[in-house]
């Protein structure tokens, strides 16, 4: 199995932090953009919530609905919530999701036991 693209990957990753934008602006009322430090905290949560339980419950997030992508156990079932919780936790902090193996997996996709793949 190829691994998705790396566009694939950051298109997803773009969707699901608009939405985590958009979602603050309207529940809580940051601004968008942004305008300071307490308001990207606020975005970053819902960010981490809206990754936890979509990727930990169904394998996938609207991004990666839209861009045909699913994260899941070696067995192809979604992660469950703890780990997803730990994989989305890395992947705020960057690194562990630009630092890849050779077959393209993260950091946070090697703590979380979990993979990336094409739906």
């Amino acid at each position: 199995m190829q691994p998705p693209s790396l566009v694939r990957r950051l298109g997803a990753l773009l969707v699901d932090w608009i939405i985590a934008s958009l979602s603050a602006a309207a529940i809580v009322g940051t601004g968008y953009p942004p305008e300071d430090i307490r308001e990207n905290l606020i975005i970053t949560a819902f960010f981490v919530v809206e990754m936890s339980v979509l990727t930990g419950l169904l394998g996938f997030t609207i991004g990666k609905r839209l861009f045909k992508l699913k994260v899941e156990n070696p067995d192809g079932r979604p992660i469950g919530l703890p780990r997803a919780f730990v994989r989305s936790l890395l992947l705020c902090l960057v690194l562990p999701a630009v630092v890849m193996t050779d077959d393209k997996r993260g950091i946070h996709d090697l703590a979380a036991g979990s993979r990336v793949a094409r739906a």
